[in-house]
């Protein structure tokens, strides 16, 4: 397992190429040898912090979990129990907590929190979520599509629904291992353009295809992936009708719409889902989908993270 150059993940974006299949590469193994009671305890005596602004099932379970099967600890921080709910500065907050554990995960409101936790402590930090990213569901995504495609060479993954902070992580990653991308998102609901200028260069600099377009249909058509979440992100809620009116029906993922992609395709969700709304109960119950394996995922990912950032 190699070093990451960097000892912190803000975004995918912070990864090389390399470094992403590397992780991937662990995590399959991990997978291969989880049996809920490793015989791997390199993270013995290490904790873990989770300082979470946000609700959380998968990122808290994962790493709450691969942290105990790696032999090490966790703490969790509700932001509101700290003392930043009373004004303590991120700074000083940082720096208290670089003296008590060995790494921090922060599931945020803003993204600017987790580039100041990154500046200011002095161990590594892991996004587990901000308004702009979500790395770590991102690597247990393309995980997922390398178990089941064997291969990123020659792939085209569709996009449809909101250019979310999944959306803005995903499509960087799919740039940087070289996968096609359509993305099928209404106009003004665009990722930023910092981050398409990303998307850009990494697809240029891989000889792949990225396109936005707002037909669902020109997106999945022959597609090798189908990906969406959710309209309303957190944050979002007080939009939600008018986002309803925006992305229902046009950019739900329903039976019709997957009969467009190739016969193999999978269907990915990173959970939670609002059945329905994004997608259909017979696409994510369906034979393509691999939302379960997705889920799972997040676990063995987390310890290939995490054993590169602290083993």
């Amino acid at each position: 397992m190699i070093s990451l150059s960097k000892k912190y993940l803000t975004s995918i974006e912070d990864l090389t190429a390399e470094e992403i299949l590397n992780l991937i590469e662990h995590a399959i193994e991990f997978k291969k040898n989880n049996d809920g009671n490793s015989s791997n305890q390199s993270l013995s005596g290490k904790t873990l912090a989770l300082l979470f602004e946000k609700p959380s099932t998968r990122t808290r379970l994962s790493f709450e979990t691969a942290m105990f099967q790696l032999g090490g600890n966790t703490i969790y921080l509700n932001s509101n129990d700290l003392q930043l709910s009373r004004g303590e500065s991120i700074e000083d907050t940082s720096r208290t907590i670089s003296l008590y554990v060995d790494c921090l995960v922060a599931r945020v409101n803003s993204h600017n929190t987790i580039l100041e936790l990154v500046q200011n402590c002095k161990i590594p930090v892991i996004n587990g979520l901000s308004d702009l990213y979500h790395p770590c569901q991102i690597l247990a995504d393309l995980m997922t599509i390398l178990e089941h495609k064997k291969s990123f060479e020659d792939l085209t993954l569709a996009w449809v629904g909101d250019g979310n902070n999944v959306c803005n992580d995903l499509l960087i990653g799919c740039a940087k291992m070289g996968i096609n991308i359509n993305a099928a998102i209404p106009q003004s609901y665009e990722p930023p353009q910092p981050i398409l200028d990303v998307v850009i260069k990494e697809s240029k600099l891989k000889n792949s295809r990225f396109t936005i377009v707002r037909e669902p249909i020109d997106a999945v058509k022959n597609a090798d992936v189908v990906v969406t979440d959710t309209f309303v992100s957190i944050g979002k809620e007080k939009e939600d009708e008018k986002r309803k009116s925006t992305f229902i029906p046009k950019y739900q993922v329903n039976g019709k719409l997957m009969g467009y992609s190739k016969d193999d395709a999978i269907f990915m969700h990173c959970l939670p889902a609002k059945r329905g709304q994004e997608v259909t109960s017979d696409v994510i119950d369906g034979k393509k989908s691999v939302v379960w394996d997705e889920a799972e995922n997040r676990l063995h990912v987390q310890k290939s993270l995490l054993a590169s950032l602290l083993g």
